[in-house]
Order: structure tokens, then C-alpha cells, then sequence
């Protein structure tokens, strides 16, 4: 693999980082913010999921502006709405100052969160395009161990504790806005807009074994005599089920339970008697295993293929949360078996559902209809990460933990399932091929 495509992969990756961070500081936040602002249970969860909203909007307008003005300068818009989200979140004295920032920090998370994997998988190789999209979700976790790590370095710098674990998004937010002026526009957006010359030196840049002039061929042959893609297009018989995998799936990473953990992490902690330091501390630790495994799922994605990955990791997944059940039904909570069962859930997860899910997104839909096709399958994910967001806490005070995690469980099964009877292998074969292969 050339290092070049290993570089701007990289430099695009940190909007993930960024989406991350943004997503995951507001755990080591809402212990602090929640008498500060004065919030009800209700009150927090609709404020923690206000990112959310402005993701969803974020996700609809990226597909169409990523077309029309290409992936570089849209990601170039996303870092500054991430600059502007942390000084304002962070100097917020109001509710509604607080929340409209965090609203703007969704805007730039869902842009990040369809225009990095998609350019990273327009750019690279087949043979390591699993590999170099997990990228995207390495840089995420590793944004959310920064969280993590920084909420807990800053936990002691006073009352204002929590405006400074906000304001560390500014500097990630310069770096990537900086990094991409070295980067290269994607080869399949600049043959759509009629550029062949530039796509072809990219090409040549980012190609194996010489193949660039063939792979300039494949794209100019999927793009030919085919129209910008439509809502309506994606509603054909050829794409309907591509586009019912890519929401299915999408879901199914947000409902088996990832980000109410995440974010509510500290609460779980506190809620079985850890103080605020330990509970950010764990959290540290949570953080860590994502990083360790997701790189590990790197791997493994273009060795042994998306979907068997994903069997595996929904099987661990509902494992740990029955156990994670069991201890809440026995009342065995305050021993360190719940930070194992926890630490063993999100192993599972960053080797599977959270790397894999980015990759088939990216792959499935073809080149005319990606942006708009990733656009649907990426606002049904966050649509139901709000849903969750905003119900974990109350469920969890309403039903328990045995009952809240067991039903988290049943929904892993339900994923495992759903694979196995219906997701496509797409490892090793050009976006090109697939598309032949999948809408044929």
C-alpha cells in the first residue's frame, strides 16, 4: 500500500477523530452542565442528544453539497463548524447558547460522519479499502479516548472544569482544516464533473500495480450515460434492498446499545457507587479497549470480510450485555465484574459492527446514488442514536438495568440474524464490480 494513500486517508480520517471527540466529551459534561443548567432526567437526555438533530441535518445536506462543491471543501466547512461549536459550547452561560452550539457541532459531525469513509473509499485500493475505511473509525475512537482522557485531566481545574474539557475540540478542529489543503480531490467525484485529467493524476498517485488507466476506465463506465442520482432512484427494484441493508444496518450499530454507553458511562458508574473521579477514570479505560480493538478489527476486515466480523462481534455483543443483565438482576453491581462485562461488550463491538458498518455504507451503493444512498442509511443511524439517547437514561430509571440490558441483548441477536441471512460480502472487489454485482 502506498504511503501516500495511507496520508490523505489519514488526514480525512480526522473528521472522524472530531466526530468522536464531539460525541463522547459530553459524557465527562453532563454531571457538571446538569445542575448548572438546572436539567430534569428528561431534560438531560434531550440535551445530550442535541448534537443529534443537527447530525441528522448534517448528514441530509453533505451528500448533496459533496457533489456539487466535492468531499475536500465540504470536510474544509465541516472542521470550521467544529471550531466554531467548541468556543461557543465551551463560553455558553445560556441553555439555549449551549444547546444551539451543540447543534452546530451535529451539523459538522454529520458531515464527517458521510464525507470521510465515503472519500477515503472512493480513493483507495480494493485490496486494503476495508482497512483504510476503518481508519474513519479508528480516528473515532480515538476522538472518544481523548474525551475520555482529557475530561478526566481537567475534571480538577475548577467550576469551570467542564468549558475546558469542551474547548479542547478547537485544536483538532485547525489541524484538519490545515491538512487539507494537502489533500487530493476523490477521482470518482472529479470524473463526474468532467474532469478526467485530474482524476487520472490522482490515479496514478493512489493506484497498485499501474492500474490506474484501468480503474479510470471502470468509473467512467459506471458513470456513463447515467444521470445524478435521485431519492426516486434509490426506490428501483435493483436498489431498494442495497438501500434497506445500508438503513437495517445502520440501525442495528446504533440500538444494540454502543453510545448510551458512551455517553452515559460516568452515570452508570455513579449509579453503582463510583465517585466522579473513578466513574471519568473507567471511562478511560472503556476508551482504550475501542482504540486497542478497532485497530485490531483493521485487520482483520479485508482478511476474513465484513460480514463474518460482524457475526462474530453481535454474538460477543449479546453475551456481555446478558451478562451485564444477570448482574443487575442479582444485584452484583458494585463488584469489578460490570466494568468487565462493559470493557468486554465494547471489545466486541470496535472488531465489528463499529469499524464494519462505515465500510459497507461506503461500498454498497453505487457510484451515481453513494452520496444520496449513504445520505438515507446515515440519518436513519442517527435518527436512531437520538432515540436511544434520549430514552437510555429514562428507561434505565424506569425498568432497571436487567431489564434495559437485556433488551439490548435480544437486539444483537436480532442484528446477528439479519446478517447472516441477508448482508452481502464485499471484500476484495472494486466499487465498480460491486455495483455490477449487487444491482444487477
Amino acid at each position: 500500500m502506498k504511503s501516500y494513500v495511507v496520508f490523505i486517508s489519514a488526514v480525512a480520517a480526522l473528521g472522524g477523530l472530531l466526530f468522536g471527540f464531539d460525541t463522547a466529551v459530553i459524557s465527562g459534561v453532563l454531571n457538571f452542565i446538569q445542575p448548572y443548567f438546572g436539567l430534569s432526567e428528561a431534560g438531560l437526555g434531550w440535551t445530550v442528544s442535541s448534537l443529534l438533530f443537527g447530525c441528522m441535518v448534517g448528514v441530509v445536506v453533505a451528500g448533496k453539497i459533496g457533489d456539487k462543491y466535492g468531499r475536500k471543501k465540504v470536510l474544509m466547512l465541516a472542521s470550521l463548524l467544529f471550531f466554531v461549536s467548541a468556543l461557543v459550547s465551551a463560553g455558553s452561560i445560556h441553555l439555549v447558547i449551549f444547546v444551539g452550539a451543540r447543534v452546530i457541532g451535529g451539523l459538522a459531525v454529520g458531515i464527517a460522519s458521510i464525507l470521510s469513509p465515503m472519500y477515503i473509499a472512493e480513493i483507495a485500493p480494493a485490496k486494503y479499502r476495508g482497512s483504510l475505511v476503518s481508519l474513519n473509525q479508528l480516528a473515532i475512537v480515538t476522538g472518544i479516548l481523548i474525551a475520555f482522557f482529557t475530561n478526566y485531566m481537567l475534571i480538577g481545574t475548577g467550576e469551570d472544569n467542564w468549558r475546558w474539557m469542551l474547548l479542547v475540540m478547537a485544536l483538532p478542529a485547525v489541524l484538519l482544516f490545515f491538512s487539507l489543503f494537502f489533500m487530493p480531490e476523490s477521482p470518482r467525484w472529479l470524473v463526474a464533473v468532467g474532469n478526467d485529467a485530474s482524476a487520472m493524476k490522482v490515479l496514478e498517485k493512489t493506484s497498485v500495480e499501474n492500474e490506474a488507466d484501468l480503474r479510470l476506465r471502470e468509473i467512467k463506465q459506471s458513470l456513463e450515460n447515467k444521470e445524478e442520482g435521485s431519492y426516486r432512484d434509490l426506490l428501483k427494484p435493483k436498489t431498494r434492498n442495497i438501500l434497506w441493508i445500508g438503513i437495517i444496518l445502520s440501525v442495528f450499530q446504533q440500538i444494540t446499545g454502543i453510545n448510551s454507553i458512551m455517553y452515559y458511562a460516568p452515570k452508570i458508574f455513579a449509579q453503582i457507587g463510583q465517585s466522579s473521579d473513578t466513574a471519568l477514570l473507567q471511562t478511560v479505560a472503556i476508551g482504550s479497549i475501542n482504540l486497542i480493538f478497532t485497530a485490531l478489527a483493521m485487520v482483520f476486515i479485508d482478511r476474513f470480510g465484513r460480514k463474518r466480523v460482524i457475526l462474530l462481534g453481535s454474538a460477543g455483543m449479546a453475551t456481555m450485555l446478558l451478562g451485564l443483565s444477570l448482574l443487575y438482576k442479582i444485584n452484583a453491581t458494585s463488584g469489578i465484574l460490570v466494568l468487565v462485562f462493559i470493557l468486554g461488550y465494547i471489545a466486541f463491538f470496535a472488531s465489528s459492527l463499529g469499524p464494519a458498518l462505515w465500510v459497507v455504507v461506503s461500498e454498497i451503493f453505487p457510484n451515481n446514488l453513494r452520496s444520496i444512498g449513504m445520505s438515507v442509511a446515515l440519518v436513519s443511524l442517527w435518527a436512531a442514536c437520538i432515540i436511544v439517547s434520549v430514552a437510555f437514561p429514562i428507561i434505565l430509571e424506569v425498568l432497571n438495568g436487567a431489564m434495559t440490558f437485556m433488551i439490548f441483548a435480544i437486539i444483537c441477536i436480532l442484528c446477528f440474524a439479519y446478517v447472516w441471512k441477508y448482508v452481502p460480502e464485499t471484500k476484495g472487489k472494486t466499487l465498480e464490480e460491486l455495483e455490477k454485482e449487487l444491482i444487477s
